[in-house]
């Protein structure tokens, strides 16, 4: 089925169909501190229990990149979109933060540093998942409280290790030459996803997201940085040339 797809772009970021069913999210190039994306997705204007897609679902498509290490993020995959907060303005539904639910084929380019476990992956091109309980986002209420704390290493160092109590993870580096055109595809299942490459097995887990999640294709410039020292740190990176990630052949079931 072909997923009903919305486009976004934010910091001179262009989403455009450069030929049928063919898509390119470009980036320009420019300086940190101007957040630059160009993203399509399905859920934009859908409060979070409306999302489409659920269990059992499967995401196919063919990708190519610009550049193998770049700097921010890209991917392609299902999400709850955790972090954004909205009060319904713009068609947009009202949305406060809530813990990751996610299977997706992630970039993360240096200095992201995107895991809770010092065991797993943190940056690269990843086959990963993120799997936590659908807590209220009203009862979450006093972990806002303890956000100064992180700045605190010690203090930022032990909430550390309390997201790894909340939020099951998984994940596992991805090879190949992601400039060439590759076909990718995950199947989400309520007990496991797995992930192929050019129809080839390449990784399953049984950290499966849960509830109702959210196509995302995103290319942006941005970094997040929770490492095991503490020191957590984010923002948006230079872009010393324009990027760019072309898919096509999307199919969401």
């Amino acid at each position: 089925m072909k997923p009903d797809l919305q486009i976004r772009q934010n910091g001179g970021g262009v989403v455009q169909e450069i030929s049928a069913g063919c898509w390119r999210m470009e980036i320009p190039a420019g300086p940190a501190g101007v957040y630059r994306l160009a993203e399509l997705d399905d859920h934009l204007h859908a409060a979070r229990a409306r999302f489409p897609w659920c269990a059992p679902a499967r995401l196919e498509l063919r990708a190519r990149v610009s550049t193998a290490d770049l700097p921010g993020t890209w991917g392609f995959g299902f999400w709850n979109n955790p972090f954004s907060a909205s009060l319904g303005v713009r068609g947009t539904a009202r949305r406060l933060p809530v813990l990751p639910n996610a299977a997706w084929f992630f970039h993360a380019g240096l200095p992201n540093y995107l895991a809770f476990r010092d065991t797993h992956p943190a940056d690269g091109f990843l086959a990963a998942t993120f799997s936590a309980l659908q807590v209220p986002s009203p009862a979450l209420a006093p972990a806002v409280l303890a956000l100064p704390l992180l700045a605190l290493p010690p203090a930022a160092r032990l909430l550390r290790r309390v997201a790894r109590l909340l939020i099951g993870e998984d994940g596992a580096s991805v090879p190949g030459d992601p400039t060439q055109w590759h076909n990718y595809r995950l199947e989400w299942g309520e007990d496991r996803v797995r992930f192929f490459i050019d129809d080839r097995f390449f990784f399953t887990t049984t950290v499966s997201p849960r509830g109702r999640l959210g196509l995302v294709i995103w290319m942006d410039n941005q970094y997040a940085a929770f490492p095991p020292s503490g020191k957590l740190r984010s923002g948006s990176s230079p872009n010393p040339d324009p990027a760019w990630l072309e898919v096509d052949q999307i199919e969401c079931a």
